[in-house]
């Protein structure tokens, strides 16, 4: 990369732009290393930033040369902040917020930062993230998902094959096997005496403020972008796609319906039940969808209601009736296969099928039932999916 950017450098002397030109390098992500590119710990999340302002400029950047900032800066700033460079006024639909530029005060006091985690190639999990100073918290919203759930692009490196082949064989200690394992719904870490966040400080009675005070500003956030990744990929793609902000200010109000839904997972099990009950009879098939997942997410505390859920087995969204044999296959009250099987050689949906196939990798590799791939029938050609048959195979 030094070489790189050394090219880049020396191509704007030669053009003689350099003293002209305002320079930002950063990368697009964290690291590479296991538990970092494509997660929403730190180790993800961090990227190198550095900004070069040439003397001609420096007068709209109120930063001394060679300083570093402790504000937070997000991706979505980098928009507003060269427009606001550039003298030009932000459009209102823009999101973000500029970090140089005239009238850009008291950076240091910007302590905030949202995170994002939905699809990773193959893999399916639906995560967010909001850090506040030194406190950061994660919203795992189908947490009965591990992180070490395969991927195949991980899985070729290394470390990622030397960790499972090590909890594989007994050899990791607790912290170091949590990589291997459902996780809570909720996780809130202290960054200053935990940068690894490897310490769930959730369910500390000390910091119940800080939690509640966290999860309402997730909360408050997913409802103002009115996010969609509430709805599964096939429906998003085929309903939001076109014009997805139009499209998520129609639906705010089902939007912020599926995220309580999902959120009853936060409540105990027994308050819980009976909204879990209704949910799962709702003539909406998204909330049917989330009931379900949230019920995957109680895991064995749930399987009370596998009479409510076995008749969604048959539910007229296919979506949701592959949400209900992952759900029953966790709880071990029905046979996933057979709905797997029929939705994988029925549904044309490419987005479908590759969820369909998430939730068989995630059931062989996790609770240990077979899959007989050498006859399975998909009506799918996407990548994705060809990934998925390419690791059950081996």
């Amino acid at each position: 990369i030094d070489q790189q950017v050394s090219q880049i450098v020396n191509q704007l002397k030669a053009d003689n732009l350099f003293e002209n030109t305002i320079i930002f390098y950063f990368g697009d992500h964290g690291g590479v290393l296991p538990r970092s590119k494509g997660y929403l710990y730190e180790s993800g999340l961090h990227v190198p930033l550095v900004i070069r302002v040439p003397q001609k400029w420096r007068h709209l950047v109120k930063l001394k040369a060679g300083s570093r900032q402790p504000g937070f800066v997000s991706f979505i700033d980098f928009g507003p902040t060269v427009l606001n460079l550039a003298g030009v006024s932000l459009p209102a639909s823009m999101d973000g917020k500029p970090f140089l530029g005239p009238n850009v005060t008291n950076l240091e006091d910007r302590d905030e930062t949202f995170g994002y985690a939905d699809r990773f190639d193959e893999k399916y999990e639906l995560c967010r993230s909001i850090r506040k100073g030194k406190y950061k918290y994660i919203r795992n919203y189908e947490s009965y998902y591990p992180d070490s759930l395969q991927n195949n692009y991980r899985y070729r490196m290394l470390a990622y094959s030397e960790w499972r082949a090590l909890y594989n064989q007994g050899k990791l200690n607790p912290q170091q096997s949590q990589f291997f394992k459902a996780k809570p719904v909720e996780l809130l870490f202290d960054l200053e005496s935990d940068p690894h966040e490897v310490n769930n400080l959730s369910s500390d009675a000390t910091l119940r403020p800080v939690l509640l005070d966290l999860r309402k500003r997730l909360q408050d956030k997913i409802r103002s972008i009115n996010d969609l990744s509430f709805y599964p990929e096939n429906q998003m793609i085929n309903q939001a796609l076109s014009d997805g902000a139009q499209f998520g200010k129609a639906h705010s109000t089902e939007i912020s319906r599926l995220v309580e839904t999902i959120d009853l997972a936060l409540l105990p099990f027994p308050t819980a039940s009976p909204k879990l009950t209704a949910a799962l009879r709702d003539e909406n098939p998204r909330v049917r969808f989330w009931a379900i997942t949230a019920c995957s997410c109680f895991g064995m505390q749930a399987k009370s209601l596998a009479t409510q859920v076995h008749p969604l087995l048959t539910d007229a969204d296919d979506m949701v009736r592959v949400r209900a044999a992952e759900f029953l296959g966790i709880v071990r009250q029905a046979d996933p296969r057979p709905t797997l099987y029929d939705v994988l050689a029925n549904n044309g949906s490419n987005a479908a099928a590759a969820i369909t196939m998430n939730t068989l990798v995630f059931l062989r590799d996790h609770h240990q039932y077979e899959f007989d791939v050498t006859s399975l029938k998909v009506k799918s050609t996407e990548p994705l999916v060809q990934r998925r048959l390419e690791y059950l195979a081996k």
